[in-house]
């Protein structure tokens, strides 16, 4: 009838005699009477209860939720007011099923909000949702009246996945999948038309840069026309210059020349007039007297020319001449 017992530091233990508390208090120990002494443990530590329950979307198909909510007591004596948390002795463990039924309740309330967000949202939304809904319920759920009277605080709500069932799951893969497909062919498409745009744009600026060499071989051949037409023209000009050079010098010549021959003329005239003054002095003198004074002063071997063209000239009178070669050799050694 007697006994003493301990318990763990997370258990709230509330004592009770007669109907009355006589203690309370985490992880305390104690000797009791059995007959008198009624003895209550709230758990004080985090629950994490999971859950997983099927919902309707607002396009009519049915999801799967799936998640956990993690809660503690920190009201114990309205916890223990609601629920029976009474400790058997003898059998040393709860003396209902009431602790059982906590995380239940607890996950009723989520389903029930879950349920409100769920019911909301279109189906491809819905499993797009999970973090978007999780704060959304948790948000409600700490102002819950029911949450509030149970004693309980809500630490955090996980939504792990919302999924659709096979047949959706496999359709939304199909449309999905075919969106994919859809953006790769648009994607070949834009790489296609980026490279026919790249290759008309490479062709365009090849034609330009083609037309702007020919332009360039235009100017250039137009700078070489306008050179050579400058250089026939100073060429022009230059060889204008020098028939107008020359012309002068002709010019020139033929003064010169006409001066030359009236000087030559005035010069033959002189000596035509200087020859008839000699001549008219020589008039009257033996041609015999006047050929021995132009012989006079000449050389030997002039002479002896002299001598031979008189020996020419009376040939018939003479019978035989002999010249030997001895005195022609020394003849012609006079000469040289």
């Amino acid at each position: 009838m007697f006994g003493f017992i301990k318990f763990q530091p997370t258990d709230y233990v509330l004592r009770y005699r007669n109907g009355k508390i006589v203690m309370e208090g985490l992880g305390i120990s104690f000797y009791y009477y059995a007959p008198t002494t009624s003895i209550v443990v709230v758990p004080v530590g985090s629950v994490e209860a999971q859950f997983i329950f099927e919902e309707v979307t607002s396009d009519f198909q049915t999801v799967t939720v799936q998640g956990q909510v993690t809660y503690r007591i920190v009201d114990h004596k309205k916890t223990a007011q609601l629920l029976n948390y009474t400790y058997d002795i003898t059998k040393k463990g709860y003396a209902s099923d009431d602790p059982q039924k906590l995380p239940q309740r607890v996950i009723n309330i989520v389903r029930v909000l879950t349920k409100k967000h769920i019911e909301n949202l279109l189906l491809q939304d819905a499993v797009r949702s999970s973090e978007k809904l999780a704060l959304g319920i948790i948000k409600e759920i700490k102002q819950n009246e029911e949450v509030n009277l149970l004693g309980i605080e809500i630490l955090g709500l996980s939504i792990l996945a919302i999924l659709p069932n096979k047949e959706t799951a496999r359709a939304l893969e199909a449309q999905a999948r075919e969106q994919i497909l859809k953006k790769a062919d648009d994607a070949l498409y834009e790489r296609r038309n980026a490279s026919i745009e790249q290759e008309r744009r490479v062709q365009e600026n090849e034609f330009n840069t083609e037309i702007a060499i020919e332009n360039k071989k235009k100017q250039v051949r137009e700078t070489q026309l306008e050179a050579e037409r400058t250089v026939q023209q100073i060429q022009s000009q230059l060889r204008e210059e020098q028939m107008n050079f020359d012309t002068l010098i002709e010019e020139k010549k033929k003064d010169l020349i006409k001066l030359t021959v009236e000087n030559t003329k005035a010069e033959a005239d002189a000596k035509a007039y200087e020859l008839s003054a000699v001549m008219k002095a020589f008039e009257g003198i033996n041609p015999i007297v006047i050929q021995t004074l132009a012989n006079m002063g000449m050389q030997p071997n002039q002479l002896i020319a002299m001598a031979f063209q008189g020996l020419s000239e009376n040939a018939e009178k003479i019978g035989q001449l002999n010249i030997s070669p001895d005195l022609l050799q020394e003849l012609l050694k006079g000469t040289k």
